[in-house]
């Protein structure tokens, strides 16, 4: 999905997992890959909502982190640690600690898919939300329940002086912050 369809898990070398500042995967991405360096960036698609229409993005699976393949030499772990965009690599006590190779080929996994994920408010009872879509969008209400296993919550609106229990798709909500 993303371009590395090319990644071997027979390159030499361990995955281990780099943190980078906040929207620089890419750039992180770009910078190792051109350092020569085997780069990993799981992407998931998502449904973005703008104000006229959904749109299908690539977004990072992981915010925040890129995976990169290394024997971890002094000199490799400099080159890598200096790349742009870089915070640090994740470790204990100042030590990187490689990443399992069974949860990089899950992600890889994953990764190649083309199913498009929806994110989903995380909503507790009682947390008011508004309805985006249809025709009570603009409304703002209060979250009562998910409804059965499908995805339907029911959302208490006021309207004429009264509460009235509406069922909804649950992506059709955004938390009121």
């Amino acid at each position: 999905m993303n371009g590395d369809a090319s990644l071997s898990m027979d390159d030499p070398g361990r995955w281990y997992a780099l943190y980078t500042r906040s929207r620089f995967e890419h750039k992180v991405h770009d910078g190792l890959d051109g350092k020569s360096f085997t780069v990993f960036l799981p992407q998931i698609q998502v449904m973005s909502r703008r104000k006229d229409r959904h749109k299908k993005i690539l977004i990072p699976m992981i915010p925040g982190y890129v995976f990169v393949r290394s024997c971890m030499e002094p000199e490799q772990y400099h080159r890598i640690i200096r790349t742009p965009g870089v915070v640090r690599m994740v470790g204990f006590e100042g030590k990187p600690i490689p990443v399992n190779e069974g949860e990089i080929k899950s992600l890889m996994i994953l990764d190649g898919t083309d199913r498009t994920v929806q994110n989903r408010a995380f909503l507790k009872r009682g947390e008011r939300v508004m309805i985006m879509e249809g025709p009570l969008a603009g409304l703002v209400g209060i979250f009562l329940r998910r409804k059965g296993m499908k995805d339907k919550v029911v959302v208490s609106v006021e309207l004429l002086k009264r509460s009235l229990a509406v069922e909804l798709d649950d992506w059709a909500l955004e938390k009121v912050v």
